[in-house]
């Protein structure tokens, strides 16, 4: 091999090497989902505040929760958005139809923060979003198991993927709170 074709082949690899590099992770700010009202939820749109992202159900015995993180984000509400993702992976406790999610939220726990429509969090149909949560090669921060309703994602105001809390961490837990301060 001639010292010229050393020399290309070394150039090819190496420019192959630049434009093989893993893409940096997506933002947040990048991620558009239907709300439960058919209007549509931006995260672009809370650039500056935190936001507590959180896979919700109805009828789980972690539901009560709706009523902390109502009064988080009433308490909050200046620099925090709270985003509720009602999902049925697990055991059959949320509603079928958004109308029913809906009411039930509002007529039960008052809830004002915005609600998605009823999406997957986990396995092959997971919504990107939860993709994006849940696997450090898109977020680089933290690979996370959706173990069960009301997980919790807390992001910074810079749109960087900060903590995830299990289910038994609840709205009020210090190890949360401490982290809206």
């Amino acid at each position: 091999m001639t010292k010229y074709a050393i020399f290309c082949l070394m150039c090819i690899i190496a420019v192959t090497a630049v434009f093989a590099r893993p893409r940096p992770p997506k933002s947040i700010y990048d991620f558009k989902i239907q709300a439960l009202d058919g209007t549509t939820i931006d995260f672009k749109a809370f650039k500056g505040k935190k936001i507590l992202i959180v896979n919700t159900a109805s009828k789980c015995g972690y539901t009560k929760q709706y009523k902390g993180l109502e009064a988080l984000y009433q308490s909050h509400k200046d620099k925090l958005v709270i985003v509720g993702f009602p999902s049925d992976n697990f055991g059959g406790q949320e509603y079928q139809e958004d109308s029913e999610i809906a009411s039930f939220c509002e007529k039960n726990y008052g809830v004002t923060f915005p609600l998605t429509t009823r999406v997957d969090v986990k396995g092959e149909k997971a919504t990107p979003i939860y993709q994006y949560l849940t696997q450090k090669s898109q977020n680089g921060v933290l690979d996370a198991t959706i173990g069960w309703n009301f997980n919790k994602f807390l992001i910074d105001e810079n749109g960087k993927l900060v903590a995830h809390f299990e289910s038994k961490v609840t709205p009020e837990s210090p190890e949360l709170t401490k982290l809206l301060n």
